[in-house]
């Protein structure tokens, strides 16, 4: 049923129409139709990068850690859909303002808008995507994608698809000029669902003839999921339905399980703007986001968020003849700026889990936690490139631990998931204390912690009892032990600089649990019985069973057996000395790629060997040669993980981008160090890609790299200095990175084996 316009009463929010023509020719009127154009950073970024394979990245257009990520949906249910999106695809079935980047499970996509020309049947709203009506061909002729910009021309009804987003509002334009016949008219489908994703209370309602609210609960991986929004349009709707589960309903409101509705608009007003606001909290925050956040038009919006984009991108200026090595990194930059993402509301205030509200000081409440992949790269990367985020960072885990009482492990829409192994908030938050981060409570910070480390859950309670975790008490029992081993060496590192003494003694022992766990037999960590006596058999190390009855998490031993970041001196003699290591290090780049299981995991991918770059728990191995005295077999193979494992492709990500991880090993890598031991506060060395790299640091600090020489040939350091004394050690401290300064290496093709072997001497 139609109903048209009737006397509405309410301010408008009105949008002044501008560039008219933009449209498809942003590109070339930004950069080819201007002459006097200077290249920027951001010019370098492919947000395609990462859109194939199983990269699970999307493409639409969002802010540095922007609240909202308006982004095309395909409506295609599997893996490689988790972003909502996959190039593969021909299909889109509309445009969501929440999306997850590069996550090995799928959710979001919410509050789903489609613009169209024809009036559609409510009755398939909330359907899977062969039963919606409002679906679209579309061709990657006619896409586009730079930071804060997204373009789609919907082959079906002929409608141009603009996005752009602020640090709360999301942007549509739809320009409906080549449509040759029907009404302006867009699709609000609150019922849409893909994945894991499933609405259990959805409400849509009419506020006035440019502004329409409602909310949308759903059930997930988020468990208790909560969305209200704001949407308001540059010209007065003329008329509009709206139904309830499939059945059309009369007035100016619906409320229901999967709720939708179609707003008509006269042919004069395109191209039309679509304001899009959120909050976890009330309609009336949302409402608040809009009116604070979301005043100006498109184009405005747009250049701001590019400016944005510019400045962030531009703390690291890198040099090289290469431009492709500058779209991969510059990719890679981009993609670790995408999470976590501001959670707050413009007053500050979010929903926590138990549905309380909440509220901390500071800039804002950031969520989308997925700590298992970034403790290791991304968040030492942000401790560098936005140090103003950290702090806000810490205390919204810290509000997540008020509410639950642990520290969070994978936190999504502000619902702890529990995902993964380990709890690597307590790496994240005892680096950025290591590192001199201290505007939260350092003290409730300490205790989040030890009381965290100190829990029963998550295989905690067997951990403290045996001294690792028994594979015939629990599933992935190496991996879990190893990561808490990690873990307790971190509250060891932040108890002793507070004065804890006996705290720091006795997680320092705990942090040795995988010394329980190595088999000299074979040299590898294996599952171990809760009698100490027997090993987990039969074994072999290239088997994978994903999640059940393993002992090790999305991998296989030879994966898992080195993760011991924060003692690789004592893993070192474990396996009886540096080379014996060495040479089972070095067997696990050359052995046979092959895995064995009934359930191999998806995730072991990227091989060289038996080394997996697409998934995580192998991003620090290569740099463990640093620690063994051949610094030059770290050289070789991270080369030869940055020149296989990245392209300029869709698929140009070996793995799940995963938040930020992914590209951040690679913005570290290509730099020439690693933060192999996150929170040791030491950064090893590597073999540098760019003749020169400028970390604009603060507005007065700079640290500079450069790499005489270096080349796809020249990728071993022949010499190396600080400040302009002579290097001996394969690492910098982040102390000497972060007061400025020079890193010069002199690069050759064949290794210097007498480099770095000066322990610890400048």
């Amino acid at each position: 049923m139609l109903f048209f316009k009737k006397a509405f009463g309410a301010v408008r929010y009105a949008i002044p129409l501008t560039g008219l023509f933009l449209c498809l020719l942003w590109g070339c009127q930004k950069k080819e139709g201007r002459p006097d154009y200077k290249v920027t950073n951001s010019d370098y970024v492919d947000p395609f990068i990462g859109t194939g394979g199983h990269g699970h990245t999307f493409p639409g257009a969002t802010a540095p850690f922007g609240k909202v990520q308006p982004s095309p949906d395909n409506g295609t249910a599997g893996w490689d859909w988790c972003s909502g999106y996959h190039i593969t695809d021909s299909i889109i079935s509309g445009f969501g303002q929440l999306h997850l980047s590069g996550t090995g499970i799928g959710d979001l996509t919410d509050v789903l808008l489609m613009p169209t020309t024809s009036a559609m049947a409510l009755e398939r709203f909330g359907k899977p995507r062969d039963s919606l009506p409002y679906i679209s061909r579309f061709s990657h002729q006619r896409e586009k994608a730079s930071p804060g910009y997204y373009q789609v021309f919907l082959e079906d009804p002929k409608i141009n698809v603009e996005l752009t987003a602020n640090d709360y509002v999301a942007y549509h334009r739809y320009d409906f000029s080549e449509a040759d016949q029907g009404s302006p008219s867009f699709i609000l489908d609150l019922g849409y669902a893909i994945n894991w994703d499933k609405p259990t209370k959805s409400e849509i309602k009419i506020a006035n003839d440019t502004l329409i609210t409602g909310h949308r609960f759903s059930t997930g991986w988020a468990k208790n999921q909560k969305v209200f929004f704001a949407i308001a349009t540059s010209a007065p709707m003329q008329g509009y339905m709206l139904g309830i589960d499939g059945q059309s309903i009369p007035g100016v409101r619906a409320s229901g399980i999967k709720t939708g509705g179609q707003f008509f608009y006269e042919k004069e007003s395109v191209p039309m703007e679509v304001r899009v606001a959120l909050s976890t909290v009330s309609v009336e925050n949302a409402q608040m986001n809009l009116e604070q956040e979301g005043s100006d038009t498109f184009d405005a919006v747009l250049s701001q968020t590019e400016g944005q984009w510019h400045k962030e991108l531009d703390r690291i200026d890198v040099e090289t003849p290469v431009d492709s090595l500058k779209t991969i990194f510059y990719t890679a930059l981009y993609h670790t700026h995408l999470a976590p993402v501001r959670f707050s509301d413009t007053n500050g205030e979010f929903r926590l889990q138990n549905d309380s509200i909440a509220k901390i000081n500071g800039k804002g409440a950031y969520s989308t936690f997925s700590l298992w992949d970034t403790f290791r790269a991304q968040h030492p990367l942000l401790n560098l490139v936005q140090p103003q985020r950290v702090d806000d960072i810490i205390r919204s885990m810290l509000a997540y631990y008020g509410e639950q009482g642990t520290l969070p492990v994978w936190t999504l829409y502000g619902n702890e998931t529990n995902t993964m192994t380990g709890n690597h908030a307590v790496s994240v938050i005892a680096e950025a204390y290591v590192k001199g981060f201290r505007e939260y409570d350092v003290n409730t910070a300490y205790n989040a912690l030890k009381n965290t480390m100190m829990g029963d859950s998550r295989g905690l309670k067997p951990y403290r009892e045996y001294g690792y975790i028994p594979f015939d008490v629990l599933d992935e029992s190496v991996t879990i032990s190893l990561e808490f081993a990690y873990n307790d060496w971190c509250v060891a590192q932040m108890a002793k600089d507070l004065g804890h003494t006996e705290d720091y003694a006795y997680f320092m022992e705990r942090s040795q649990a995988y010394t329980h766990l190595f088999d000299k037999t074979t040299g590898f960590m294996r599952g171990k019985s809760s009698d100490g006596n027997t090993w987990n058999a039969p074994f072999d190390p290239k088997r994978s069973d994903h999640r059940e009855n393993t002992d090790y998490t999305e991998g296989n031993a030879w994966q898992h057996s080195w993760f011991v970041p924060h003692d690789v001196s004592g893993l070192i003699h474990v396996h009886g000395g540096k080379e014996a290591f060495v040479k089972r290090l070095e067997q696990l780049f050359n052995e046979s790629s092959e895995i064995v299981g009934e359930n191999i995991s998806a995730d072991i991918t990227g091989l060289i060997g038996q080394y997996a770059h697409g998934n995580e728990p192998s991003h620090h191995i290569a740099y463990m040669f640093n620690k063994a005295g051949q610094p030059w077999r770290t050289q070789y193979w991270v080369r030869e993980i940055l020149d296989t494992q990245y392209t300029t492709k869709p698929d140009g990500l070996s793995g799940n981008e995963d938040c930020g991880q992914m590209s951040a090993w690679y913005v570290f890598s290509a730099l020439g160090l690693y933060p192999m031991n996150p929170a040791s506060g030491q950064y090893e060395l590597g073999s540098p890609i760019f003749d020169k790299a400028v970390l604009s640091l603060s507005d007065t600090t700079q640290f500079v790299i450069s790499a005489k020489n270096t080349s796809s040939i020249n990728k071993y350091i022949q010499s190396a200095s600080l400040n302009g004394k002579p290097l001996e050690r394969t690492y910098v401290r982040h102390e000497e990175l972060v007061s400025g300064g020079t890193l010069d290496f002199v690069m050759g093709p064949e290794p210097n084996k007498s480099w770095g072997l000066g322990n610890g001497k400048r």
